[in-house]
């Protein structure tokens, strides 16, 4: 199911790129990129602007640091970035705390107590990486290079991949897949034939109509999304927004439906259901690619808004004001695909319904609905050829999740290693995730660390999976450090390079430094054939016709722009086996699934219980920013949404701290309770990242609660794997 080989790449090399750079459009603002301390010796007075792009997210946006007399002082968007566009979001501008921020590791250590106990001694980057050597060269010996695994998120666990690689694994994975976008990705691949990408090939500027199920654009601070969202709203686009909570979104909306959690499917068919019966679709665009598009009529008959009424607690004329709604401005309706799709554990059938509702849009192509993403060609490094492996990948064996190929699933290599099925995985090399926080139910992961002969972190604070490592090695910070090359598709090609802008404070070192010291202690030397990193990219960029030195002065390269649309009466080539947008999936069918999407009814939660939701802050990512002094003086620790009606029945008032109960009676820390009316009586809602354990992170420890450790039960998704996470009840817990 892996696509990126379909994607359509705008390919620009030698004179064409040169040519792109001439008429490039480019400010002066950013020249003397190189640093001038180093040619003097001297401190520098005065500003200085080095381009880099952004690592507080994966969006990667381009932008300008600023050093005064010599020092960090502060960091913008880069005008010229077209992921940016000069404007960076709160975490980015906050980006520099992550360079100032007094939990960061300092050094390497060596665990010396019991897995967890965060007992550590200091010791130097040799007597580490030794160590980490020795036991990958036992384990392959014992068990093979397939016992080792890779969890890594953001373009910085590149050179640990190709290390990994290299040793002969092909266990690397993510949870940004069954955690996150996967979903998605399997639904609207099996539609249109093609993925939906990061970052997304949603072109919300131009959108006349915008529908928002469950997508929390402007609390999700996606910085492009959040700008283009904004200027569809500033040209009168009318906002769809459901969710159980009143969002930020819905503040903007023309039309919110509070649906009932769990009930998203019931409203998908029923807005389906309207379309075809009052024939408002794109009858031109159906008519020449629809596939199956009859038996999809007969299978949605039966969900009228009577119907979805039921489930969802919706009121069937406004679903059907919001079918005609969408109607009324297609193709340049656009049914946002969201991004973290994990929810309930039928999510890549929900994403599928999303993608056939932007079909009766006719949007694939057009203006408004999902343009056609391009990028540039940037060859990659000359390497050997990786080892091939006899026993392959372990977490999907006889591909249990069918629809998973071409990624990694991360709850399934943890599986792995808890039975050693289907083979035994004896190390695992964590870079830049928080797995405790990152992957369902908690205890499953520190039980399978447990049976692990290596555990390494590497990282930039001491996160809670540091605490269970082996070796912990402190990573430099993105304005300390080289990455690879950021060339994404997009709506315009580009080539971006993050560079150090200051020196790391401590004993860190920058990833790339770490996986090639790491080669040559595992013998690994001709896989990493350049001297520093400076000759790796220069060597890419020069095989595209570009070079190092033009890009650190620039921090980025545009292309000229390509076509993004398809013309009216242009052919539409979709990648599925018909060749056609497929309401009807023999795939799905032959793999004994439902080939149209149907909806099943959601556990209800127990009697005194509420569902538990989740999401994010617009100034912290994840887990890895609450230590970061810029962005927790705007948030320092999560409130828990509990509705006003309930809340007063049981006594609460707002600002009042509870705890919570879930359904296997584990128990959160202490939660400020934010009493409102802008969410459902029947579940409450928390912002991911906090309740932290790690003591060796201080700033951070028990500082609100985490619903990382409330989520003890997930349901999987049978075709590709996800782990559906919004299946647990939560209660107050009086007695604590």
């Amino acid at each position: 199911m892996n696509s990126l080989s379909r994607r359509r790449f705008l390919k620009i090399t030698g004179a064409t790129f040169g040519a792109a750079v001439a008429v490039s459009s480019l400010s002066e603002v950013v020249k003397g990129a190189e640093k001038v301390e180093v040619k003097t010796g001297k401190k520098v007075k005065g500003i200085q602007k080095i381009p880099t792009y952004c690592d507080i997210c994966f969006w990667k946006c381009g932008a300008i640091a600023y050093l005064k007399d010599g020092e960090l002082w502060k960091i913008e968007g880069n005008p010229d970035d077209p992921l940016s566009e000069g404007r960076l979001c709160p975490r980015g501008t906050g980006g520099i705390g992550a360079h100032f921020d007094d939990s960061r590791l300092k050094a390497p250590l060596i665990r010396k107590g019991p897995r967890g106990s965060e007992e550590f001694v200091q010791v130097t980057w040799d007597e580490a990486l030794n160590y980490i050597a020795e036991k990958m060269k036992k384990i392959k010996s014992d068990f093979g290079p397939e016992a080792m695994v890779l969890f890594s998120h953001g373009v910085g666990g590149n050179f640990l991949k190709h290390l990994m690689h290299a040793y002969g694994t092909p266990n690397d994975t993510a949870p940004s897949f069954a955690q996150c976008r996967g979903p998605r990705e399997v639904g609207f691949e099996l539609t249109f034939g093609d993925v939906i990408g990061s970052p997304e090939r949603t072109d919300l500027r131009n959108s006349k109509c915008i529908v928002l199920i469950g997508s929390h654009l402007g609390e999700n601070m996606h910085n492009t999304q959040v700008q283009e969202f904004s200027e569809a709203i500033e040209k009168g686009a009318t906002i769809i927004t459901v969710d159980p909570r009143f969002s930020v979104a819905a503040g903007k909306a023309k039309y919110y439906l509070p649906i009932k959690p769990g009930t998203d499917m019931a409203l998908l068919l029923a807005w389906m259901n309207v379309l075809v019966t009052e024939e408002l679709y794109n009858k031109k665009f159906i008519e020449k690619y629809a596939y199956g598009f009859e038996q999809f009529q007969y299978e949605i008959a039966q969900y009228t808004p009577e119907w979805a009424y039921i489930e969802t607690t919706i009121d069937p004329e406004v679903i059907r004001e919001t079918a005609r709604e969408m109607a009324r401005y297609m193709p340049a309706t656009l049914i946002h695909p969201g991004r973290h799709t994990s929810w309930y554990g039928d999510d890549a059938q929900r994403s599928r319904a999303i993608a056939l509702l932007n079909a009766l849009m006719g949007n694939w192509g057009k203006k408004g609905g999902f343009y056609n993403p391009t990028s540039v060609n940037i060859p990659k490094y000359p390497y050997p050829a990786y080892p091939k492996s006899e026993k392959g990948a372990a977490d999907n064996p006889n591909h249990k999740y069918p629809f998973a190929e071409g990624e990694k699933l991360s709850t399934g290599l943890r599986e792995a290693t808890l039975t050693e099925k289907p083979y035994p995985i004896k190390g695992w090399f964590v870079y830049g995730t928080n797995l405790t926080q990152a992957l369902p139910n908690t205890q499953e992961t520190i039980n399978a660390i447990q049976k692990l002969d290596l555990m390494v972190v590497c990282d930039v604070v001491p996160s809670e999976i540091a605490g269970y490592a082996d070796v912990v090695l402190p990573e430099s910070v993105y304005v300390e450090r080289y990455d690879d090359l950021n060339n994404p598709l997009f709506r315009e090609g580009f080539v971006s390079l993050r560079q150090p802008v200051v020196d790391s404070p401590n004993d860190q070192k920058p990833n790339w430094w770490i996986a090639k010291k790491l080669a040559d202690k595992l013998g690994l030397q001709e896989y990493f054939p350049w001297k520093d990193v400076e000759e790796y990219l220069d060597t890419r960029l020069r095989s595209a016709g570009l070079s190092l030195p033009q890009l650190k002065e620039k921090g980025v390269i545009r292309a000229p722009k390509g076509k993004i649309y398809f013309d009216e009466d242009e052919e539409i080539e979709f990648y599925t086996s018909t060749g056609k947008v497929e309401f009807y999936s023999h795939k799905l069918k032959d793999a004994g699934f439902d080939p149209i999407p149907k909806y099943t009814k959601p556990e209800e939660p127990p009697a005194g219980y509420f569902r538990l939701l989740f999401g994010r802050s617009p100034v912290h990512t994840f887990s890895k920013t609450q230590s970061n002094r810029f962005l927790s003086g705007l948030m320092d620790e999560n409130e828990v949404w509990l509705n006003y009606d309930i809340a007063k029945r049981m006594g609460i008032k707002n600002g009042d701290y509870i705890k919570l109960k879930n359904q296997d009676g584990i128990v959160s820390n202490k939660v400020k309770v934010k009493a409102t009316e802008r969410i459902r009586t029947d579940c409450v809602y928390m912002v991911h990242g906090f309740g932290q354990r790690s003591k060796m992170y201080r700033q951070t420890f028990n500082k609100g609660a985490s619903d990382s450790q409330l989520i003890t039960k997930y349901k999987m998704d049978p075709l590709m794997g996800g782990t559906g996470m919004n299946v647990n009840f939560v209660t107050i817990d009086w007695e604590a």
